[in-house]
């Protein structure tokens, strides 16, 4: 049975929308598009490689889906990442996406929740979830995830998609912190159950 891990950029003030482009997610007005690129440091992608050594699934909200596809189903066989990232299953939810757009997809339109469940059953490794903001929210609600991999970035962006919904209680522990030179801190917590 799979762990399903919520790894998210967030700001100091909870926001995760639009982390690596300008043009990525306007909406709502949304002005700071890319606002995670001057924070960059090797070591952060270091660490994204180590926790996808473990990733047996991706499990994306439709938006964030069509953005990896269109980053990552393009990439030659041999590119590194584009091979870390094309290798797992996907899993996409999503009422209005026609068909698949990245290999290995399959499609999840109802009964979210339960195919959530089977879906960490039957996956070897963990499914990891980013962006994704909506899905995550009914994730959280829902008491399916059970870690949470966040990089703090050192800036407030005032406004925007929320990696925590209000109304939520979990309650998770810290396994480990680790600062970047450039002021972003990972953050890595496990859900307590019972």
């Amino acid at each position: 049975m799979g762990k399903l891990v919520v790894s998210e950029f967030m700001s100091m003030d909870g926001v995760i929308q639009a982390p690596g482009g300008e043009d990525e997610d306007r909406d709502g007005g949304f002005k700071y598009g890319a606002w995670t690129l001057p924070y960059w440091d090797d070591a952060i992608g270091e660490s994204f490689g180590a926790l996808m050594q473990n990733v047996g699934a991706f499990l994306l909200g439709r938006r964030t889906y069509v953005t990896h596809a269109e980053a990552f189903e393009p990439m030659p066989a041999g590119d590194p990442f584009g091979d870390m990232m094309n290798a797992p299953k996907k899993y996409v939810v999503s009422r209005t996406l026609d068909k698949p757009i990245w290999r290995n997809t399959t499609v999840i339109r109802d009964n979210v929740i339960e195919s959530v469940r089977a879906v960490k059953a039957s996956t070897e490794g963990d499914v990891l979830t980013d962006g994704s903001s909506q899905l995550v929210h009914a994730l959280l609600a829902a008491d399916l995830v059970d870690e949470l991999h966040l990089l703090l970035y050192p800036l407030m962006l005032g406004g925007g998609k929320r990696v925590f919904a209000d109304g939520v209680h979990s309650t998770f522990t810290l396994t480990s912190a680790k600062p970047y030179s450039t002021g972003v801190v990972e953050l890595n917590y496990v859900r307590q159950r019972g």
